[in-house]
């Protein structure tokens, strides 16, 4: 029975796959990335791997299925302009043409792959008590390959000042996005009320529970971000400046403490994230407890885009 299941959640990822390729409508594409980006979580489930279901669905099916539902919106008035002009068959099908040899290429590269493949998951086993963490995810992004996950927070802060340098001149250091006008007594403001103690509960447990079973802190983060994008949309709330000095604080905590974590293991071990005996697992949630704003942060003003109004609404 599970095999049957597991084909028809394969025929069905590829099925959608491919429409969300072909999809004519910018929207009605992103609409099928982000049920595409769902039934990938159901896959990393049924392969146990819990850690990226969750980021899956809350990346690939939450935010950045807001920030391309977003886009397509835009784009909409542009696609008007245009007269509904479309694509000519030839790049149509030299499209389709990249998209086949990317495929085969990764296909070939999986199927090349040894029966016994390279793997660090023994020496991670071997290690990870070491650590005081019981999540090997964790204990890999951490601690064996800290350097990893300092950089990819560098990197994302990165891409939100790339996203603010789009903004007019007269425009930086105020806010972010459209101001949202939203019917006070509607729907979304009544979910914005409703749902953001839960989804806070929800995101710190998530991000507590980490350190020993399937969680941590970018999952947490992105449920915050969700909540606090949730409210700004309905209106009942307005984005922050950008020149506010308590958000960027908030913005580079996270980096800094990691960095500053790093060398102190380089002073006290010798190692650049050498973590002291005894104390790893308190250096580790201290990075967490760190990065937690920061992530929550950055997620949710890089789907916030650019500033577009000055300080005062």
């Amino acid at each position: 029975m599970t095999d049957v299941l597991n084909m028809v959640l394969a025929g069905l990822i590829l099925g959608l796959a491919v429409w969300t390729t072909i999809a004519r409508e910018a929207f009605a594409a992103a609409i099928g990335f982000i049920a595409y980006g769902l039934l990938l979580t159901l896959v990393w489930v049924q392969l146990y791997g819990v850690d990226v279901a969750l980021t899956e669905a809350a990346i690939g099916g939450g935010l950045t299925g807001i920030l391309l539902i977003g886009a397509a919106t835009r784009l909409r008035g542009s696609e008007a302009a245009l007269g509904g002009a479309r694509a000519t068959r030839s790049l149509r099908w030299a499209a389709a043409g990249v998209s086949a040899a990317v495929s085969l290429v990764l296909v070939t590269c999986v199927l090349a792959l040894p029966d016994n493949a390279p793997t660090l998951a023994y020496g991670v086993a071997l290690n990870i008590a070491d650590t005081g963490v019981g999540n090997p995810i964790t204990a890999v992004l951490l601690a064996f390959r800290a350097m990893d996950t300092l950089l990819e927070a560098i990197v994302l802060l990165f891409a939100l000042i790339g996203v603010w340098s789009l903004a007019p001149d007269d425009c930086w250091g105020g806010r972010p996005g459209p101001k949202q006008e939203c019917d006070q007594n509607g729907i979304l403001a009544y979910a914005a009320r409703i749902l953001p103690p839960i989804g806070i509960i929800i995101g710190v447990y998530i991000f507590w529970t980490g350190a020993d079973h399937p969680g941590g802190k970018f999952q947490g983060a992105t449920i915050l971000a969700a909540m606090w994008l949730l409210v700004m949309m309905s209106g009942l709330t307005d984005a922050p400046p950008i020149s506010r000095r308590w958000l960027r604080a908030g913005l580079v905590i996270g980096p800094l403490v990691f960095l500053a974590i790093g060398l102190i293991g380089t002073l006290t071990t010798g190692n650049f994230f050498g973590y002291p005996d005894g104390l790893a697992k308190l250096f580790i949630v201290a990075i967490e407890l760190a990065l937690m704003p920061s992530l929550t942060l950055v997620l949710a003003l890089l789907l916030l885009g650019a500033p577009q109004r000055g300080a005062q609404p």
